[in-house]
């Protein structure tokens, strides 16, 4: 039996292409951003088209807030400067407003 002829060489790999540069690499990260986002826009469309529309409720909570001063700690300064108010002229209802702030500022 003859000696079988050795494998023929594999061709050489072609070297990378040198043309682009940054560009290219970054517009192929814009267009594959886009086509990501589109993906799944349509997908959500897709589950809530099955699952019915999402609803989200936001909820407000004051947890590190102080709490509101009560209507009826200064409720007798709040009286007597509407009391003025009705009667007199605002220039001299001053003394009342100046204690019904000095009570809200107490509080």
């Amino acid at each position: 039996p003859a000696a079988a002829p050795p494998p023929a060489a594999a061709p050489a790999a072609a070297p990378p292409a040198a043309g682009g540069g940054m560009m290219s690499g970054l517009m192929g990260s814009m267009v594959s951003g886009m086509a990501t986002g589109v993906g799944m826009s349509v997908a959500s469309r897709a589950v809530d088209s099955v699952m019915g529309p999402r609803q989200t409720e936001v909820v407000h909570r004051h947890e590190g807030a102080p709490a509101a001063a009560s209507p009826a700690v200064c409720q007798m300064q709040q009286e007597q400067l509407n009391q003025c108010l009705k009667t007199g002229d605002g220039a001299s209802c001053q003394f009342y407003l100046d204690a019904l702030k000095a009570c809200q500022q107490t509080q």
